[in-house]
Parts: C-alpha cells; sequence; structure tokens
C-alpha cells in the first residue's frame, strides 16, 4: 500500500504506523514555487525523503512535475519512482512520443 502525502514529517510518521510500503510526496508547492519558495519547497521534499528513507519508507514523488522542474526531485535520496506521465504525454503531443521519453530520461 502507498500513500500520497504532503512533505510534512507528521504525515510520514502517520505513514509508518500505518504500515504502508511507500509513499508518493506531493510536489505541487514545488512546482508552483519560483525562486526562494521553490528553493524552501525543495528543502521541505529533501527533509521528507530523509525522513522517509529513515522510516524504511519506499520514497516516490509527483504532481506538477516537468521538464524544467524534475531534476532536483530525481536527485533526492532514495527517490524510487517519479510520476511524470502527464508532462511527458503533453511533450509528446508536440514532438512525438519518442522524442518526449528520450528528452526526459536524459533529464534523469
Amino acid at each position: 500500500m502507498s500513500l500520497f502525502i504532503d512533505p510534512d514529517p507528521r504525515q510520514i510518521q502517520l505513514s509508518k504506523e500505518l504500515r504502508v510500503e511507500a509513499i508518493e510526496l506531493h510536489t505541487g508547492q514545488y512546482a508552483l514555487a519560483r525562486g526562494a519558495a521553490q528553493v524552501q519547497q525543495l528543502a521541505a521534499l529533501v527533509a521528507a525523503g530523509k525522513l522517509a528513507n529513515d522510516l524504511d519508507l519506499r520514497l516516490h514523488a509527483g504532481h506538477g512535475l516537468n521538464y524544467h522542474n524534475v531534476r532536483p526531485v530525481a536527485t533526492i535520496a532514495g527517490m524510487l519512482e517519479l510520476n511524470i506521465g502527464h508532462s511527458i504525454i503533453s511533450r509528446a503531443v508536440l514532438v512525438g512520443m519518442e522524442r518526449a521519453v528520450r528528452e526526459m530520461k536524459a533529464l534523469l
């Protein structure tokens, strides 16, 4: 079982208590933020990732990730899965699926 949660320490702790196998961190606030606010949101995601790793929870993330903001989230220690399909499909409409996937793989 997996839970889609905010990068909030309390929610991560409760996820562990519920004995879920994985959490997916909601990256929407990070994706919407700009400048210093985005740096702050990324720091919250990194801290949440560390706590998830310390609690032996599988770490996933998603919501609003795209070709411009995915790399910092992908490099969070222990990140196993990113939900970025919407971004890839949207790009594929313009450049084709093969190129869209190739470009995202190059970023990751």
